[in-house]
């Protein structure tokens, strides 16, 4: 079957997938020798599992289907942001867990989401607005900052106050798929 697309623009493609390709190679390789295995792969490991732990054992029972949706969007949009960035060169990451996307597993599976949810049902009844806030606070002014001490995260073109009013409208949106009445049986 002959392609809609003309020939050279495949092979033109081509090309820039065998580099990226060439260069995703190269990651895994000096991944395999520089952090798999030492104490700051164990650590994103830990990152990475000890936070849903603490979700299954404080989430609000009943509520565990509209808390992971709202955590999921948290997941999705954290993951799609972090990969534009990366590939933007705003920053790049140190000590994954997996040398490939996602770009930062402890962050945009389970600390992003887990702390979406676990501060969705702390003191439901507060403002939303507020929460947002303190919420982007926490993760912008402190939350990156020490993963950055850490030496997980660096940035390049990036400040923390690019993510006060990303991180604000995350949960803002989270805190509205939360109040989703529309949960019937199947």
């Amino acid at each position: 079957m002959k392609p809609l697309i003309r020939k050279e623009e495949i092979i033109s493609s081509d090309k820039f997938f065998q580099r990226i390709h060439q260069a995703e190679a190269d990651y895994a390789n000096y991944w395999k020798e520089h952090t798999l295995w030492h104490w700051e792969f164990w650590l994103a490991v830990a990152l990475s599992i000890i936070p849903w732990l603490v979700w299954i054992i404080l989430r609000k029972r009943g509520s565990e289907a509209r808390l992971l949706l709202a955590g999921i969007f948290g997941l999705s949009v954290a993951s799609w942001l972090d990969f534009l960035g990366l590939v933007f060169g705003l920053w790049h990451y140190s000590g994954r867990v997996l040398p490939t996307i996602p770009t930062f597993l402890p962050w945009d599976f389970t600390l992003i989401p887990v702390t979406l949810m676990l501060w969705l049902q702390f003191k439901p009844t507060l403002n939303p607005f507020f929460k947002a806030v303190i919420y982007s606070a926490l993760t912008s002014f402190i939350g990156e900052p020490l993963f950055e001490w850490i030496g997980f995260y660096t940035t390049a073109k990036w400040s923390v106050f690019y993510s006060f009013p990303i991180y604000t409208i995350i949960y803002l949106i989270a805190y509205r798929i939360s109040k989703v009445k529309s949960f019937e049986p199947l």
